[in-house]
């Protein structure tokens, strides 16, 4: 258990933890937001759940022993939609689904307030504070990586939906030809455009083991028609968005946008070609640590309330 209650309180601090389905990413934030120490740990998602959360606290427990005050929030982001006793829709690290993450928290870093949240809407708190979404209502962030999702702004706050599942296009139907989705356990969109699927459908065709970023490089024709055909049926996606929410602007993170010129190139074409006002599209400030800084923030929400 993390030790929240020694230490010098002029140096009270806030972790956030990131679960991601290969890395696990843990920062420590003083109460104004400056980061303090990060770190960076494999989920090894083959081992389940439970040892990728253990091996989180152990190395947080050092951190905090190392900033010398009291730890007074924690949170915690996740893919998929983090309930009370599950997280749904996370398939990607094994026992997820069962994962009582609030509680384990509670019991985990007891003394401290705690927050647990979906990491793309995490992520877009974070751009809407400090980010590339300040000034702009609505709004879309929209995430690129191994899987696709995007979080909705409206009004100054992130939009959850009933479920809180609002944002979760990865299991948008690409066409009338999908005979099936969310009901059989598909993602559609993101089985044929998110960051693994580029590269696994990639290495079948080419007979090589490739990841998405090689294919953004590879010579051969056939990769380049490969992600052509699958930035494009993004850009569809994204554009049918903006269609029906009429956002201000829309930015966009994940790892994909390592190569963001041919990213936001493809959205763009789309978005001018379909949209009757296009929105301003702009990189996300934070590309590749969103949710962690979202995590950030919704500890420092748990210290103001």
């Amino acid at each position: 258990m993390a030790d929240t209650t020694a230490g010098d309180p002029e140096r009270d601090f806030v972790l956030g933890i990131d679960f991601g389905g290969t890395k696990i990413a843990l920062a420590t934030a003083t109460l104004d937001g400056r980061l303090l120490e990060s770190d960076r740990l494999d989920t090894d998602a083959g081992r389940g759940a439970a040892q990728a959360v253990d091996r989180a606290v152990a190395a947080i427990s050092s951190s905090a022993r190392s900033e010398g005050g009291r730890c007074v929030a924690v949170s915690a982001v996740s893919p998929g939609i983090v309930y009370e006793d599950r997280v749904a829709l996370a398939p990607n690290v094994p026992g997820w689904q069962e994962l009582e993450l609030p509680a384990l928290l509670r019991e985990r870093f007891n003394g401290a307030r705690s927050a647990v949240g979906t990491d793309v809407k995490a992520a877009a708190v974070a751009e809407l504070r400090w980010g590339s979404l300040r000034g702009a209502d609505p709004a879309i962030l929209l995430v690129l990586g191994t899987g696709i999702a995007a979080a909705i702004v409206a009004g100054g706050s992130v939009i959850h939906g009933a479920n809180g599942a609002a944002g979760e296009i990865g299991y948008s139907l690409r066409g009338a030809c999908e005979t099936s989705g969310a009901a059989d356990g598909r993602a559609p969109l993101e089985e044929f455009a998110g960051g693994r699927a580029i590269g696994e459908r990639a290495s079948e065709l080419l007979g090589e083991p490739l990841t998405a970023a090689d294919v953004f490089d590879h010579p051969d024709p056939r990769a380049r028609e490969l992600l052509d055909a699958a930035l494009d049926a993004l850009a569809v996606q994204v554009a049918n968005m903006a269609i029906a929410l009429d956002p201000a602007r829309i930015a966009v993170g994940g790892g994909l946008m390592s190569r963001a010129d041919a990213v936001l190139a493809a959205l763009e074409r789309r978005l001018r070609a379909a949209a009757p006002f296009p929105p301003e599209l702009v990189p996300a400030e934070f590309v590749h640590d969103g949710p962690l800084r979202g995590a950030i923030a919704l500890a420092l929400d748990e210290v103001a309330a």
